[in-house]
């Protein structure tokens, strides 16, 4: 049952690579179950496609073309066992971020779409280190503190624009959050359930933003709240070498929030976003994963999920157009001695989404596929 855990896991972080927000992975204490000493190695690569447009007469749209950049996401783990009930992990991730890049020069219908060649890209990386310590076979606590340096930037390009165009830049800043929860096993069954509470990271940025060519120019201050959150995760055997397993995920994305003074200050002609904010998200985010795990030979094992995220009743950002989301994945999991290797695929169907006034785009039959492979091997 252990190998099919492994696989479902890798499903779940799979599927966050484009839930809620800017999300790209949310679970670094999974690796706390693994047995005895264990290091990891984890790749995933995301190819979304989403595009929208603007009707500006009957029949003729402007067309975005496809507005976001292929990525990457790497992951390192170590697991030691300190005793018997105790554990240490040290996971390194990408929790957050993003690569927007809408064509330049591309027409579609009558003219470009209004912000054609805005690009915008956010990139964090975090360290977390996290103690396990087991009562008995059945009751343990788990709890860590996350270090997680952060930066961005963004170009826009609009006629509204003083100069045509607006450019920010964040300094890099690292900042620390914790984690605590608990866990319930019965190991004849593989039955597990787990409650993880992971705190809000706030980041004081220094910003330098200005408009038109020469931009940025002004210097400011902004704060920004990546979200706290509570998870749900179980699993349990339910026949001879057959699994289920899932998990809830709650997170706070009203608190984020991304409004630089100087961008703030042209004000917004958008009810729902009367801040000017460049990104924000005014409704929380649950996500629900349900999947079932196989066990075929001693050595593999598959499993496959559905995931399942909620479309909200607003309108989002240029720079995050799509609500909610619907996906599957497939995965397998070979283990040989002290090696095991997983992989999985995932196909993930965007929610429609409309954007922001003024520039009020419609994204609509948009999805991503993301294929990932974790190497583990135990020690």
């Amino acid at each position: 049952m252990k190998y099919l855990t492994s696989v479902s896991l890798l499903a779940l972080s799979a599927v966050a690579a484009q839930a809620g927000g800017i999300e790209r992975s949310h679970s670094p204490y999974a690796i706390l179950w693994e047995k005895g000493n264990y290091v990891e190695l984890s790749y995933g690569r995301v190819m979304p496609d989403l595009t929208g447009e603007r009707p500006v007469a009957p029949g003729v749209s402007l067309g975005s073309g496809n507005i976001l950049e292929d990525f990457s996401q790497v992951g390192l783990g170590l697991k030691y066992q300190l005793n018997s009930n105790l554990d240490l992990a040290i996971v390194f991730d990408q929790p957050m971020g993003a690569d927007i890049a809408y064509p330049g020069g591309l027409i579609s219908g009558p003219a470009p779409y209004p912000i054609a060649g805005s690009n915008a890209e956010i990139e964090t990386n975090a360290i977390t280190a996290m103690l396990r310590y087991k009562f008995d076979d059945s009751w343990s606590v788990h709890g860590g503190l996350k270090l997680q340096r952060t930066k961005g930037n963004v170009e826009l390009f609009n006629t509204a624009f003083p100069g045509g165009r607006y450019a920010m830049e964040t300094s890099s800043e690292t900042d620390a959050g914790f984690l605590i929860g608990a866990a319930y096993e019965r190991p004849d069954i593989a039955l597990r359930v787990g409650l993880t509470y992971q705190s809000a990271i706030k980041h004081d940025f220094e910003v330098m933003e200005g408009f038109g060519p020469g931009a940025p120019t002004t210097a400011g201050a902004m704060e920004v709240e990546t979200p706290q959150s509570l998870t749900l995760d179980f699993q349990s055997g339910i026949a001879a070498d057959t699994l289920l397993f899932g998990s809830l995920r709650w997170r706070e994305w009203s608190a984020f929030d991304i409004t630089p003074p100087l961008y703030s200050s042209i004000g917004s002609s958008d009810p729902q976003n009367p801040n000017n904010a460049l990104v924000d998200y005014p409704r929380n985010v649950v996500t629900l994963n349900l999947g079932l795990g196989r066990k075929f030979t001693e050595n593999f094992s598959g499993m496959v999920s559905i995931g399942y995220e909620k479309a909200n009743d607003f309108r989002t950002s240029n720079l995050g157009p799509h609500n909610g989301m619907k996906s599957i994945t497939v995965g397998g999991s070979w283990t040989q001695d002290a090696w095991k290797v997983s992989g999985g695929v995932s196909y993930i169907k965007f929610g429609d989404a409309e954007t922001y006034a003024p520039v009020s785009g419609q994204f609509a039959d948009n999805d991503v596929v993301a294929v990932g492979v974790k190497v583990g091997y135990s020690f």
